[in-house]
């Protein structure tokens, strides 16, 4: 169900943009609920996203924006302290899920302080994948390199043409170039994966 200041901002079919209505506290309420409710988030993406439709409801409505950031404060500070917004179950989860995708450990580390989550939270994510695998950053690399076609995945016949590209994409990936040269260099990708 898409939101409807998400609507709002689409042009109509007249070819003229929606304009909405105010922003009222019940209405900040709703559309924050069924944010959270589409989108695991932490709070303070949660707040960036609030503070955004306070802002543009100021500017074309004239509503009063300090009170609609104050409203913003007071909802985040229910559904946080409510369990909603969970901002180390965000963070766990993120991390399991970019993990799974080959993002390492500093690529995790990054996505999630992008999204406002805390060190602490970090830390105990990134510490929850070292009990998932005896070396996570390998699997990751791993996994990387399976959904890109590089290095032991890649076709065997351009595999030394492409050797340098192969290790560039794992270093921009954050991964060490030591872990890339053990990736790329690999000779059968059986026994890496059994590795694995």
């Amino acid at each position: 169900m898409m939101g409807r200041q998400a609507d709002e901002d689409r042009p109509s079919r007249t070819g003229k943009r929606r304009v909405g209505r105010p922003l009222t506290p019940e209405e900040l309420e709703r559309q924050a609920l069924e944010y959270v409710a589409r989108f695991s988030t932490s709070a303070a993406n949660l707040r960036r996203v609030l503070r955004r439709k306070v802002e543009r409801s100021a500017r074309l409505h004239g509503t009063d924006r300090e009170a609609g950031l104050a409203a913003v404060d007071r909802l985040l500070e229910r559904l946080t302290g409510s369990g909603i917004v969970d901002d180390g179950r965000y963070a766990e989860g993120r991390a399991a899920t970019l993990f799974r995708r080959g993002a390492s450990r500093r690529m995790i580390a990054a996505r999630l302080a992008e999204k406002g989550v805390g060190e602490a939270e970090i830390a105990a994510a990134l510490a929850s994948l070292d009990e998932l695998v005896a070396e996570p950053d390998l699997v990751a690399a791993l996994a990387y390199a399976r959904r890109r076609r590089l290095g032991p995945y890649r076709d065997p016949a351009a595999r030394a043409a492409y050797r340098e590209k192969d290790l560039a994409a794992l270093g921009r990936a954050g991964f060490s170039l030591d872990l890339a040269l053990q990736v790329v260099d690999a000779a059968d990708i059986d026994v890496r994966d059994g590795a694995a």
